[in-house]
């Protein structure tokens, strides 16, 4: 088990990978005492038939946290198109390669979202691809350790390498089902998301849109988005988890009480106690009188009105995802959440279920069934589409 923790040797190693047709990738980190996740460890595999040479040998396991070592060669193999570069339920990784060196992997494979298009199920585990596609187990022990202590053991790396070999074989059996079920745009269309920034920068403004509540007052709402304004940037600038500075419901006590003293802050149920003093404690003060004189309020959401058999097309429409799910092999949420399908009831037609692969799968039907000109039909244990009428 080969570790690296010199830039010379992951050169070398990346120079090997750079030929080869793909590469598997997978992290280690933290994210409990931190507001960035905190990469600690780095697995990366190329294919057995790789010409790769030592040192590095074709699975390495790279040490980020090693004093002196560059992750630079790393960060150019993520630039090399020529080498696929493989993941399973990417979004954590990418977002910590993102912020740390304002990059994506490219090409990018993520196995997860290859996984359900393949008909293998939602948001299916790689535990799960092992055992049905690899035909093997994995050693779930070192699951939930500190990947920040060195030195780390045997079991440690272990574990942590065969989350790349076994997604050799992974990759392998999913790129040749997409290619020969002519699916690989489909991927393509799901990995455009996950290579767009906007799904990792979360703005201290917009914060406050993560923060449920059931109140819709504009006023309230205005305290909620400078409490979250706040708070994202405190967290953010110091590192720290939002939970440190304060919890949602603290945050929505906050709103409520419109503390205007340290004093108030001292009442709160909720507030943590370093928060009712020092800098977190004039920050809240300050969010929430800017709460109070802001001008431009937030509105709340307007629920589209009702209209006549909406709840029944909702209905139909979930019997006909399921039908055309089933039909494409394809996990149903990939397709359509259920809030999609209660906004096509009501009439929206913008939505990412009718556009794209999923307007050929599921989107065209969908309409056709909202206006009447086709409707379900059961039998033999199959529901069927059929001409309205």
């Amino acid at each position: 088990m080969t570790t690296i923790t010199r830039t010379e040797d992951l050169a070398r190693f990346v120079e090997a990978a750079k030929s080869a047709p793909y590469v598997t990738v997978d992290t280690e980190f933290l994210r409990e005492r931190t507001y960035w996740s905190k990469l600690c460890l780095i697995q990366l595999a190329i294919p057995p038939a790789s010409t790769a040479k030592e040192p590095g040998g074709e699975a390495v396991l790279v040490d980020p946290l090693a004093e002196g070592l560059s992750l630079e060669p790393l960060y150019d193999l993520f630039r090399h198109k020529s080498t696929v570069k493989v993941f399973h339920a990417a979004r954590q990784d990418l977002e910590i390669f993102f912020h740390d060196a304002k990059l994506f992997p490219e090409p990018l494979f993520d196995t997860q979202v290859a996984a359900m298009v393949c008909g293998f199920g939602e948001q299916v585990g790689y535990e799960t691809l092992v055992r049905k596609i690899a035909r093997a187990s994995l050693d779930k022990s070192s699951r939930f350790t500190d990947w920040s202590r060195r030195p780390l053991s045997d079991a440690q790396k272990s574990y942590a390498l065969a989350d790349v070999t076994h997604l050799r074989v992974i990759y392998e059996f999913l790129s040749g089902e997409l290619a020969r079920n002519n699916r690989e745009s489909w991927l393509a269309e799901e990995i455009a998301v996950l290579e767009d920034p906007e799904t990792y920068i979360t703005r201290p403004e917009d914060a406050w849109l993560k923060v449920r509540t059931r109140t819709n007052s504009p006023r309230f709402l205005a305290l909620l988005r400078e409490l979250a304004r706040f708070r994202e940037t405190y967290a953010q600038e110091r590192n720290i988890p939002r939970s440190r500075v304060f919890k949602d419901d603290a945050m929505i006590e906050l709103a409520s009480t419109k503390p205007a003293s340290e004093s108030d802050l001292g009442r709160s149920r909720l507030l943590l106690r370093e928060a009712r003093r020092g800098d977190i404690a004039a920050g809240i003060l300050a969010a929430v009188k800017a709460g109070l004189e802001a001008r431009e309020l937030p509105q709340p959401k307007k629920e589209a009105p009702g209209k006549p058999g909406n709840a029944a097309l909702s209905d139909l429409l979930r019997v006909l995802l399921k039908a055309k799910a089933d039909e494409a092999g394809v996990a149903p949420k990939l397709i359509a959440s259920s809030s999609e399908l209660d906004a096509i009831a009501t009439g929206e037609r913008d939505l990412p279920a009718l556009k794209g692969w999923r307007a050929d799968v599921f989107g065209q039907d969908a309409l056709r069934l909202a206006s009447g000109e086709i409707a379900l039909s059961a039998g033999d244990g199959l529901v069927r589409v059929v001409p309205a009428g």
